[in-house]
């Protein structure tokens, strides 16, 4: 019986030590699981600064007082928590750091299509390009970002720069504090400063945000690239940013001269034609004549490639509209999102009403108005806006057609897309009044036309012989042409001075592109010390009046007559 019983008792104290052993071997399992946890988090921190900044300030948004002390702007904390929907929408957006919530609350809400799947129909399909804003950013140490901070480097502050809210609204939708460090990215953007320091507290996700504020509401910073990069200390605070030009500011002042006179030249036309909806067609078809999708175009993120090597992406098209519907002040927005792949179109605000543009899917191989001034429900299939671009506001109105027709649709009264023929050219006759700058809008109107000749690709002529051509079409040598304002400056001051004093006369020719900065400079009163100041000085007299002409000569040439009265 003793046997017995002693055998009848082991069992239990066997099992027990049993399960002891695999409690201790979960809970040895579950320490190397978190420490293998931790590692891969490290890593991934390690690899992805920003995520190491954001975790920094939600740690740090626990404390009220140190966040108070860094001056940290909450955002939309508080009011809307991630995932929420914003006032006037039922999919959720997510709020982002530096954006204003009174603002928003005013705003018609955008309403995401339910579909995360959208794909662009065979018509346009790969007709994208668009890439998001990219930073990189760098941690530093306390000591260097005192250092960064106390040599005082903010560049051009900005201070006195005003926005117009409604042509700027990524700028109307950030805080007040956030405005100024936008203010600052765009002086230092203008005056090419590189690196700077920010005047006042914004955190690497703050950042991001007013960059892409500054990049989507400014397309004629063409020489700005889509990326930068900030140094910041570990809660978060960025101390140093620094931005990115492409290869235009090599020669600036010729790539905005040449630049400001293409799109100048589309203005010109559009201008006046009757109604903004008039206006904005103009611009959309001219576009569509004039660039070449084309994912491999140079700098393809900007108006530049459209507008001035007429190549380019969804982004240069998108970015040439927003600027040249800019000059006409007509409300035009950079808008970013997928359709089936990263995208750029535009929202443009006619007669108070909202609409989406999207020129590059218009722009194919039989130009249509498919996409031309929608409503966000009728592009809930194949449209879906990200980033910044959810906060702009809803595409409600009816198709914009002047007197309630469908213009658009038809092609206008030639029954054709493209067909820009709304005024003909006038004839140049004699000036009404010698103080007064005459700009007879001679330009002869675009016509719809291939913009691909017949033949096989590697017979297309070169840009060298297209110039020869367009010299010859305008009965003019290559030695007659003054292609940059400095070389009309020379001409004009030499001309001048050998016509002599008196009632007198000279002629040259330019590119029609350079028209707009010649015409802005005798509004502006710069061609005085451009030429006149030291033409009169050498030809010893001291009045000068002066009356100008121009005529088309076709090949995208104007002829100028100077007629000038000198004493």
């Amino acid at each position: 019986m003793a046997d017995f019983t002693a055998c009848e008792y082991s069992k239990p104290q066997d099992g027990r030590m049993r399960e002891n052993v695999k409690v201790l071997k979960a809970i040895f399992f579950c320490i190397m699981g978190l420490i293998m946890a931790c590692c891969v988090g490290v890593m991934v921190c390690a690899l992805n600064p920003s995520l190491t900044a954001m975790l920094a300030e939600r740690v740090e948004s626990v404390n009220p007082a140190q966040s108070a002390q860094d001056g940290q702007s909450g955002g939309l904390g508080g009011l809307f928590q991630d995932g929420d929907s914003r006032p006037g929408t039922s999919v959720s957006i997510e709020s982002q750091p530096g954006i204003n919530a009174d603002w928003l609350e005013n705003q018609p809400g955008y309403e995401p299509p339910e579909s995360s799947s959208l794909e662009a129909p065979d018509s346009v399909s790969g007709r994208t390009g668009y890439e998001p804003v990219q930073e990189e950013a760098q941690e530093i140490g306390e000591d260097e970002a005192d250092g960064l901070s106390g040599s005082d480097n903010p560049g051009d502050t900005g201070s006195n720069l005003t926005f117009d809210q409604e042509i700027y609204p990524y700028y109307a939708m950030l805080e007040p504090d956030m405005r100024q460090i936008y203010s600052q990215i765009y002086a230092n953007a203008v005056s090419l400063t590189a690196s700077f320091t920010p005047v006042t507290t914004v955190s690497v996700n703050q950042l991001k945000t007013v960059f892409e504020a500054v990049y989507n509401d400014h397309p004629e910073l063409f020489w700005l690239d889509t990326g930068y990069s900030c140094k910041y200390i570990r809660s978060g605070r960025c101390a140093e940013i620094t931005l990115k030009f492409n290869e235009t500011v090599n020669n600036l002042e010729e790539a905005r001269q040449t630049f400001e006179g293409a799109a100048g030249n589309i203005a010109a036309q559009a201008r006046g034609l009757g109604s903004q909806y008039e206006e904005e067609r103009y611009v959309h078809d001219a576009l569509m004549q004039m660039v070449e999708y084309d994912v491999a175009a140079p700098m393809n993120q900007s108006a530049y490639s459209a507008l001035v090597g007429g190549r380019s992406v969804c982004a240069g098209y998108a970015r040439a509209f927003q600027y040249i519907m800019q000059q006409l002040d007509i409300p035009c927005y950079y808008c970013t999102g997928y359709a089936g792949e990263d995208h750029a179109w535009n929202i443009v605000k006619l007669d108070g009403t909202y609409h989406n543009v999207d020129v590059t899917w218009d722009d194919t191989e039989e130009p249509t108005y498919d996409y031309f001034n929608k409503t966000d429900k009728e592009y809930a299939s194949t449209h879906r806006r990200t980033g910044l671009s959810v906060y702009l506001p809803a595409c409600e109105g009816a198709e914009a057609v002047p007197n309630g027709g469908n213009e658009a649709e038809n092609g206008g009264d030639s029954g054709e897309p493209g067909d820009i023929s709304g005024t003909e050219a006038e004839d140049t006759g004699e000036a009404d009044d010698i103080s007064s700058l005459i700009n007879p809008n001679p330009i002869q109107p675009l016509g719809w036309q291939s913009k691909v000749p017949a033949g096989p690709v590697d017979s297309q002529p070169t840009a060298d012989e297209i110039r020869k051509q367009n010299l010859e079409k305008a009965g003019v040598t290559e030695e007659q042409v003054r292609d940059t304002m400095q070389e009309y400056y020379e001409d004009c001051r030499e001309l001048l001075k050998s016509v002599g004093t008196g009632d007198r006369q000279f002629v040259n020719v330019i590119p029609q592109s350079m028209w707009n900065s010649v015409e802005r400079a005798y509004n502006s009163g710069d061609y005085w010390k451009g030429y006149v100041e030291q033409a009169l000085k050498d030809m010893g007299a001291d009045n000068f009046a002066i009356q100008l002409q121009i005529q088309d000569l076709g090949g995208g040439y104007y002829r100028i007559y100077h007629n000038v009265y000198t004493y």
